[in-house]
């Protein structure tokens, strides 16, 4: 791995508990991690700790196979080729474009610093604007000129705080996209901080969830989505609910019955002692809940949220359990209404019944056990 970060410590004086704590997940050169999670989980910190502004007081950092960060070693920040974009900006307003990008790269001769200035703007769809300064630029070409600074001077790393929070919705997502396609021109290798789930699927190679310090699970977009490791990465990612279910066996046939019915045809379900008498909560997502008007099952809407090309229904069963599902916008149903629905589950996730979703993961226990 080109970082490697290892049972990473980070403490703050005075604070009950560690910012970050035990804290292991590798990137490959070329590759864009995510770190992502509430505010205050320790992502910003575990960002600062790798570029060397944070001292940590355990675990160890290795980049590019130097270890910058150990028990009684603290390589300085700028001794690290780090790049860094932060949610600001922070470009100097009486500077031009050009003179922005070239901040960092003063020591190379002038024809090859206005070379290298040329190449990057170029790479992030700005050549031409060298001479405009940031007043004159919107939001997104603002963020643009930050990442051609960042990447000007070549740096081992790139990291990348929230840099997208100061612009509105519909940009930042968009955005993200060309971004990503921007680092994997460079072949940069970056980690990336947000707290939006879209942004960190549209940019992220690997996808970290963290929670109160700790780092749930370092993953794939799909994996995290499909494959949850802890109750708390199941509730974060997506839209979904627990409901209470039992794994049934009869014979060598095992099915997990839930309020929707049984789930049949599933592979890898474990046997019902994988939980006391097979009970256990099973994760439905709102992908998972199909609205049918001739299913037997009905359930009433209780509320809806409209998307544009889809309604987020909430639902509620006669039994008291609720469920969510996405229905086309066309399907516009009132809030009271009952509907038929049922359940068409390609991976079903079950865990310890009554769990508590803040409850820290155990490394290689398996937390949740997953059907496909």
């Amino acid at each position: 791995m080109f970082l490697q970060v290892s049972q990473l410590e980070v403490r703050y004086a005075g604070a009950a508990q560690s910012a970050v704590a035990g804290v292991s997940f590798g990137l490959a050169a070329g590759e864009i991690g995510v770190l992502i999670g509430p505010s205050g989980c320790g992502k910003t910190t575990l960002l600062r700790a790798v570029a060397g502004l944070e001292r940590a007081q355990g675990g160890q950092i290795v980049l590019g196979g130097e270890t910058v960060s150990a028990p009684g070693r603290h390589v300085p920040a700028e001794q690290r080729r780090i790049g860094m974009v932060f949610q600001d900006y922070a470009l100097f307003p009486h500077l031009d474009v050009a003179a922005n990008v070239a901040f960092g790269i003063h020591h190379l001769p002038r024809a090859e610093r206005a070379a290298r200035v040329t190449e990057v703007l170029r790479l992030v769809g700005l050549d031409g604007m060298q001479t405009r300064h940031p007043h004159e630029l919107s939001g997104g070409q603002q963020q643009r000129v930050a990442l051609a600074r960042a990447l000007a001077p070549n740096p081992r790393l790139l990291l990348l705080d929230e840099p997208f929070s100061n612009l509105d919705v519909d940009l930042r997502e968009r955005l993200a996209h060309e971004v990503r396609a921007i680092l994997k021109a460079a072949n940069a290798t970056a980690l990336f901080v947000t707290h939006d789930q879209l942004e960190a699927f549209a940019i992220g190679d690997r996808i970290g969830v963290m929670h109160e310090g700790q780092l749930h699970q370092w993953d794939e977009a799909y994996a995290l989505y499909h494959r949850p490791a802890t109750r708390f990465v199941a509730e974060f990612i997506g839209h979904g609910v627990f409901t209470p279910a039992q794994i049934l066996q009869h014979g060598e046939q095992v099915a997990v019955q839930t309020p929707l019915g049984p789930l049949h045809d599933v592979e890898e379900c474990p046997l019902p002692t994988a939980y006391d008498a097979g009970l256990c909560d099973v994760l439905l997502r709102a992908d998972d809940i199909v609205h049918d008007d001739h299913a037997p099952v009905k359930a009433q809407i209780v509320r809806k949220a409209f998307r544009g090309s889809e309604f987020l229904y909430t639902l509620r069963l006669a039994s008291g359990e609720t469920l969510m599902t996405h229905v086309p916008s066309h399907h516009n149903h009132a809030v009271g209404e009952w509907i038929g629905i049922r359940a068409e589950v390609d991976h079903v996730v079950t865990f310890q019944r009554g769990g508590n979703a803040s409850s820290p993961p155990a490394p290689g226990v398996p937390v949740a056990s997953m059907l496909k």
